[in-house]
């Protein structure tokens, strides 16, 4: 129940980081879709490690196999089943946590809640699962073609890209290694992200997000608003700690005579604060939104902590680790975007039948 996402498209997950393999089902695809397979594992491509010189070096293909629900090229409306091959585990790395706890990891409230837990890279609490959250957004992608859903880094530690998305060129995120679309800024982070490694720490950062095409009337009142659902997806990512939407934080500096998107003919309307969604619903605007990454965990150094007895300890980070989580999340944030996003399609549309 608690390895499930989505309503109507439905992606339910299984594996551990260091296990044989990670993988899922995903359930409530319409039947004669065709699916690029190609399409999905560039997206899987984007998310992998080992990628550049500042990403961990673990060195996954992250090569997806399917195994049901496709029969030549398109869907059967049948479950998709899905395997990623966990092939270059080090579990020695983690010998050194067995009886520790690493702080701000999840190990001490996973050994609260569960009475045991993995020390291999923290099992299922690590990021290795979002490849398969990748793969998931990969198809609902497909689904929603005429939806345009593009995110890029907009900051890494004090260094802003302080322009607005309509200013950016959009389609030279990956251009760099940062996923940021402004090379000037995006070298920066690069130095930056390099200094911070070589010091044996970490940093964080923002993801935007921008979704351009946007039909009106995707989302539903009260509990189901789309922002809530985009805030549920996003806060679901390991290091998200904040989301903000449309004019987000800063709006609460603006009066409603500033604030306000006032409509212009056709139904748009001059600005875009609400971030293309009232009332929870989208309105036809972009959909705008932020999400705030803090510094990986485990850094390279001596720090003081408990042991499994609850006597003070310490602990020194090992093994292989991102020292920044924002350029590898850009994929995830975009992945978890298009699978909201096609639940709220599908949606609309069993209304209509």
């Amino acid at each position: 129940m608690f390895n499930e996402f989505g309503k109507i498209i439905k992606l339910t997950t299984f594996g551990e980081s260091h296990g044989t393999a990670i993988g899922g089902i995903v359930d409530g695809f319409p039947a004669g879709l065709p699916v690029d397979l190609e399409a999905v594992q560039k997206e899987l491509d984007r998310r992998k490690p080992g990628q550049s010189k500042i990403v961990t070096q673990r060195k996954e293909d992250d090569k997806v196999e399917f195994f049901s629900g496709l029969l030549e090229g398109k869907t059967t409306g049948q479950s998709i089943g899905f395997l990623i091959p966990n092939t270059n585990q080090k579990s020695k790395d983690y010998e050194h946590n067995v009886q520790v706890f690493r702080p701000s990891h999840a190990d001490f409230t996973y050994t609260q809640k569960y009475g045991i837990r993995d020390h291999r890279g923290g099992g299922r609490t690590s990021a290795r699962e979002t490849a398969n959250w990748v793969v998931g957004g990969a198809l609902c992608k497909q689904l929603i073609p005429e939806i345009k859903i593009q995110a890029y880094v907009s900051s890494i530690g004090e260094i802003q890209l302080n322009k607005h998305y309509t200013e950016l060129d959009l389609s030279q995120v990956e251009s760099n290694i940062v996923r940021c679309p402004e090379a000037p800024t995006a070298e920066k982070m690069i130095d930056l992200v390099s200094r911070i490694k070589k010091e044996g720490d970490t940093i964080g950062g923002t993801v935007t997000c921008v979704v351009q095409n946007m039909p009106i009337g995707l989302g539903e009142p009260i509990f189901d608003k789309l922002s809530a659902r985009l805030a549920q997806a996003m806060m679901g990512i390991n290091a998200a700690k904040g989301f903000e939407i449309g004019s987000g934080f800063d709006g609460t500096r603006c009066r409603g005579s500033e604030h306000n998107d006032i409509f212009i003919e056709g139904g748009k309307t001059l600005t875009n604060h609400s971030g293309g969604i009232q009332g929870g619903i989208s309105n036809g605007m972009d959909v705008v939104f932020k999400v705030a990454f803090k510094p990986v965990a485990t850094i390279m150094k001596e720090q003081s902590t408990i042991n499994e007895r609850g006597e003070a300890s310490t602990i020194h980070g090992r093994g292989r680790h991102d020292p920044c989580v924002v350029p590898r999340a850009v994929p995830i944030v975009e992945a978890l975007t298009a699978m909201v996003l096609a639940d709220f399609t599908l949606l609309n549309k069993l209304r209509k039948i």
